[in-house]
């Protein structure tokens, strides 16, 4: 579904899969709880797991001869909502946390993808490509009530919800580059918050709202950076030579975690929302992506 209209962009996770869109020392986060889902390929096929916050005691949670990839917690951490199936031809499912009771929740003819909860649990925006180029869909937790949010000729990606489910960010090249926008959780007033000449990638909102953190390649090669919520006071995170993506916040707002191949491979790694105290989680020889924290 996520097809990036660049050569060798993410070429590993994003790029590979949604052809999209959208990082063992063990680091532990003092005060953060929790666990954090990554989906790997280090049993030969891409498969979801979960870990605790500090990197120790990952398990294995799916066991597919298709993939299944971008896992993200239902709001009382005792669900899973990721995507499963082939590159052009995925679902959207739901698991208990411990990878128990697997059961289809979206399943048609179209790529299917990219799902979130709302906080309060009520609804699910994902991404479809059913109308043809993929947009951003909310439905109903039980299934019903399916309402399409965006409509153009664009790639819309990521969608995730702010902690008060007022709005929903994404990002979307509909301007013809890769940039952030928010929009009001029916799906009006869509606002730009990124103006780079890199694209601009994966928001995550933090656990209070007033940051939404986010990948760029604004200063040449992917590097995580925050900003305030409304797209002012651009900040970089990391910098290094090297690819960091996909962020994501720990409820405590004392740690953001995300992807880098900085060491060779992609793996997971965590660091204050400051930068500061960077410290990888993962450590194999395969690649793990995707890593969202649980309440």
């Amino acid at each position: 579904m996520r097809r990036y209209k660049r050569t060798g962009v993410l070429a590993v996770a994003i790029t590979a899969i949604f052809l999209a869109g959208l990082v063992s020392g063990c680091g532990g986060g003092v005060n953060d709880s929790g666990s954090i889902a990554f989906y790997s390929l280090r049993d030969g096929n891409f498969e979801i797991y979960v870990m605790d916050a500090d990197g120790s005691n990952q398990r294995r949670l799916t066991s597919n001869n298709v993939y299944d990839w971008y896992p993200n917690w239902s709001p009382d951490g005792t669900k899973i909502i990721y995507t499963s199936g082939i590159q052009d031809d995925h679902d959207i499912y739901i698991m208990n946390a411990d990878g128990s009771d697997k059961r289809l929740f979206i399943d048609s003819d179209f790529a299917e993808g990219d799902p979130d909860w709302s906080p309060d649990g009520s609804k699910i925006v994902f991404v479809s490509n059913r109308d043809g180029d993929p947009d951003i869909y909310v439905i109903n937790a039980d299934g019903t009530n399916l309402t399409k949010l965006t409509s153009n000729n664009a790639n819309d990606y990521l969608p995730t919800w702010s902690p008060d489910g007022n709005k929903i960010a994404y990002h979307t090249d509909v301007d013809g580059n890769f940039e952030i926008y928010v929009m009001d959780a029916d799906g009006s007033n869509q606002t730009r918050l990124t103006w780079n000449a890199g694209f601009d990638l994966s928001p995550a909102w933090s656990p209070d709202g007033t940051k939404i953190a986010f990948c760029s390649e604004q200063d040449g090669n992917y590097e995580v950076y925050v900003m305030n919520a409304d797209g002012r006071d651009q900040k970089r995170l990391t910098k290094n030579e090297y690819r960091d993506m996909k962020v994501d916040w720990s409820a405590s707002n004392n740690k953001i975690v995300f992807s880098s191949d900085r060491d060779g491979n992609m793996e997971i790694y965590s660091m204050k929302p400051d930068g500061s105290k960077q410290e990888r989680l993962t450590n194999n020889e395969a690649e793990d992506y995707w890593p969202a924290w649980s309440e």
